[in-house]
């Protein structure tokens, strides 16, 4: 590992970081010519922030950075640092701290090796997640996180000498000095850095985002789509323990398709691997129970995602805005499926102008929930709260009058006029998902030491949930956002 930090937050960035001068010198020589040097932490930390996207002043669309070509998905970035740019740095924000390292490529950096032939990148991942879990693992108060961050630099000796990591799981470290030295009978997997001690205990969480494209016309067609993820965490003694874990559907439940699994699972039933969304659905379908046994790694995991094609999207919409002079005059009708939980955490819909000036006045009529105006945002959010009311029907209407526009602060966008006007909804559902998947507690079997503690969780979250603007011509279908 050449260099990792972490920063205790992002108004007042003051990272602890931990620099490796021997990895430096050998990445020099396998870099060559295309070594570039680590600058120092200011300047790392400025381009990092500005590459995440986390400074006020460079929020605003930048073609080297925001462009369609420059789309991330793996969470390693490249950094300009100056005139070259620093790669491969991993980095991710979590908790309201960032956390980043740069791995050391054994290769020349010319032309740019495959991600997946670096496994400096997977340790990475794996020290980065380690000091995450460590940070808050049992953390309640402000003073307990600050007194970890500064056990960090000492802990980063032990658990990762000279850039090598022996052991991401740095709690270990703290309870024994000597960790590094002990000697196991059995045979450590390289993968694995280091073992677990303590209170056995396996958490699951099962998140699922819908997205949803609703036009309300006939001549196009609604989109909707569900992807799931199954995140782990084991806390479990000894050097290979084994898991199995089934998730469940109800008599009704909408069978699992697209099934990705993490690489510790061990063996797959074929149904579960064959199970695809290109095929017709019937009743044929394999509707579980799914199995996953595996050996978990020390760090917080996901052990599958999947996709559902669920009958209908859990909140159907209609919005349709009128322009008329200087007002415009707009309409949202929306109507929760019977067959979603009524008790959200919260939901609130998003009606965006971005092209006009601040909004001057609004006329409206609610039948439920509460509007707020973002005059200077040119931003209504409509709070509708945490429940639908009996009906599950709910209205909006009214009239919105906009200033004169600010050119300098207000860009234009084609994406929120006419045909792309859009209202975009922001849920979160818990104890549920919309499959009706679920990990029963009592079918989980763990093979190891001790009885562990084991917590299930669900919860269902929107995502690029748009309704768009009924009374215009129908703008593009983005396919991305439904992948």
């Amino acid at each position: 590992m050449e260099h990792s930090f972490v920063m205790q937050c992002i108004a007042d960035p003051k990272p602890s970081a931990r620099r490796y001068p021997t990895v430096e010198k050998r990445a020099k020589v396998f870099n060559g010519t295309s070594y570039v040097p680590i600058p120092e932490d200011g300047p790392f930390l400025k381009s990092l922030l500005f590459e995440l996207r986390l400074l006020d002043e460079d929020r605003d669309f930048m073609e080297s950075r925001d462009s369609c070509s420059r789309i991330n998905k793996t969470s390693v970035y490249g950094l300009k640092v100056g005139g070259e740019e620093l790669w491969p740095v991993v980095a991710f924000l979590k908790n309201g701290i960032v956390y980043a390292c740069v791995p050391l490529v054994e290769q020349t950096l010319s032309p740019r090796p495959a991600l997946i032939s670096i496994s400096a990148i997977s340790q990475g991942f794996e020290l980065l997640f380690g000091i995450q879990d460590f940070l808050y693992s049992s953390q309640k108060i402000d003073t307990e996180l600050n007194t970890k961050l500064s056990q960090l630099p000492d802990l980063l000796l032990q658990a990762c000498p000279f850039g090598t990591l022996l052991d991401a799981n740095l709690q270990n470290s703290l309870d024994s000095i000597s960790f590094a030295s002990v000697t196991h009978p059995q045979k450590q997997p390289a993968w694995k850095a280091g073992t677990y001690k303590g209170k056995p205990q396996v958490s699951i969480a099962i998140t699922e985002k819908v997205k949803s494209m609703q036009y309300d016309k006939q001549d196009i067609a609604d989109t909707w789509q569900v992807v799931g993820t199954v995140t782990c965490k084991c806390d479990l003694e000894g050097i290979m323990p084994n898991v199995t874990i089934s998730l469940s559907l109800p008599t009704n439940g909408s069978p699992l398709q697209d099934i990705l699994v993490h690489p510790c699972v061990t063996s797959l039933d074929s149904a579960i691997l064959t199970s695809s969304s290109i095929d017709a659905m019937d009743d044929s379908a394999f509707s579980g129970p799914y199995k996953f046994p595996f050996t978990p790694p020390l760090e917080s995991f996901n052990l599958c995602y999947y996709t559902s094609q669920v009958p209908v999207p859990p909140i159907l919409g209609f919005y349709q805005m009128k322009e008329e002079e200087v007002q415009l005059k707009i309409t949202v009708n929306l109507k929760l499926h019977e067959s979603v939980k009524n008790n959200f955490k919260f939901c609130e819909a998003h009606i965006p102008f971005y092209n006009r000036g601040p909004i001057t006045h609004v006329e409206y009529k609610v039948s439920f929930g509460q509007l707020e105006v973002f005059r200077e945002k040119s931003l209504l959010i409509w709070i509708i709260g945490q429940k639908f009311p009996k009906s599950m029907e709910i209205s909006l209407s009214g009239t919105v009058t906009f200033g004169a526009k600010s050119h300098e602060k207000q860009p234009f966008d084609h994406i929120c006029i006419g045909g792309t006007a859009y209202l975009k909804l922001h849920f979160r559902i818990l104890d549920y998902t919309l499959t009706g998947c679920y990990a029963d507690q009592h079918s989980v079997q763990v093979f190891a030491s001790g009885k562990p503690k084991i917590s299930t969780h669900r919860k269902l979250i929107s995502s690029d949930y748009y309704i768009w603007n009924s009374k215009a011509p129908a703008p593009v279908t983005y396919g991305s956002l439904l992948l």
